[in-house]
């Protein structure tokens, strides 16, 4: 069996949190700024689970399931209402939402 180097699995988690941060503050369509959300709670989730096969201790792979379960419930919120506010503005601007209020 061949082990990954832990400095491997932070460097890959590490470019991952990077790419989605990039990706939710650069991006003006909502739904590439949830993806990029999502990008960075998998980052995390691969960096807790690269430090619990490191030192041994389940707690990181424990943390993961919460993380899933935050991620599936960020997701359908904010698919809900990104839905709701297209259906008000017809666009997926986040800059014309201020109508929302």
């Amino acid at each position: 069996m061949r082990i990954v180097p832990f400095g491997h699995v932070l460097l890959l988690a590490g470019l991952l949190f990077v790419m989605g941060a990039f990706c939710a503050v650069t991006r003006r369509n909502l739904v590439m700024i949830v993806l990029g959300v999502e990008i960075m709670l998998n980052a995390a989730g691969i960096a807790f689970v690269g430090s619990a096969l490191r030192w041994g201790q389940l707690e990181g792979q424990a943390c993961v399931f919460f993380i899933l379960a935050v991620a599936a419930t960020e997701v359908a919120v904010g698919l809900a209402m990104i839905v709701f506010a297209y259906r008000k503005t017809g666009s997926f601007d986040p800059a014309g939402y201020n109508q929302l209020k």
